[in-house]
């Protein structure tokens, strides 16, 4: 039996992810976790054969509990599924140990798809990620966006400081402390060649991150 575990903060994706998974798999097993509390609990409770989680949770993110998957269920597939373009988010994800990136447009094709593919071991690469991937390591000279140059957890930084929360209130959501995450500002502003949190907010607005 079949063993599915759903990561989303919205109890109506979680509800209508099952349905589309029990059509094709009617005796799989499947629960929720609303954050990544939840989510990496219910992992050490008992053993799943994949991982699909939202990219943007509450407190700590999605690219936060994949390093944490990583770590201590090194061969569990996690499938990573996000509102945002691919094209944006999809390398990064799949550089940080996803064995997917899901757009949530087009999730309910291409879920039983990358379901398939993973249980076979491999990879859910849409035709315009492996065109990116291509791309991204096709040419050695090929210049980065801003973003792509911050690590991921300057990138969560980044995200949360470009949306508008405090310092402080990043501390808290990440559970870091004050001094750690106006580090992180400072590594991403350098890195980001930008002044203030309005620079960052105006990036990612262009640049469809947030």
């Amino acid at each position: 039996m079949m063993r599915i575990l759903i990561a989303d903060d919205h109890a109506i994706v979680r509800r209508g992810l099952k349905q589309l998974i029990l059509e094709e798999y009617p005796s799989a097993q499947l629960a929720g976790a609303k954050d990544t509390e939840e989510l990496m609990s219910k992992l050490m409770e008992e053993p799943w054969d994949i991982v699909i989680c939202d990219l943007n949770m509450p407190g700590r993110s999605g690219l936060d509990a994949l390093h944490q998957i990583r770590l201590s269920y090194p061969s569990l597939p996690v499938l990573i599924m996000s509102m945002y373009p691919e094209d944006q988010y999809a390398l990064r994800v799949l550089k940080a140990g996803a064995s997917g990136y899901l757009g949530k447009d087009n999730i309910h094709e291409d879920i039983i798809k990358a379901i398939h593919t993973v249980l076979l071991g491999k990879k859910f690469i849409t035709p315009s990620v492996a065109e990116k991937l291509a791309q991204a390591f096709g040419s050695k000279n090929q210049e980065l966006n801003l973003h792509e140059k911050l690590s991921d957890r300057e990138f969560d930084v980044f995200k949360l400081l470009a949306g508008g929360k405090a310092v402080s209130d990043i501390a808290e959501q990440l559970s870091l402390s004050v001094t750690t995450v106006s580090t992180y500002r400072a590594r991403v502003l350098e890195k980001m060649n930008m002044k203030s949190n309005a620079d960052l907010t105006r990036y990612a607005l262009n640049n469809s991150l947030i």
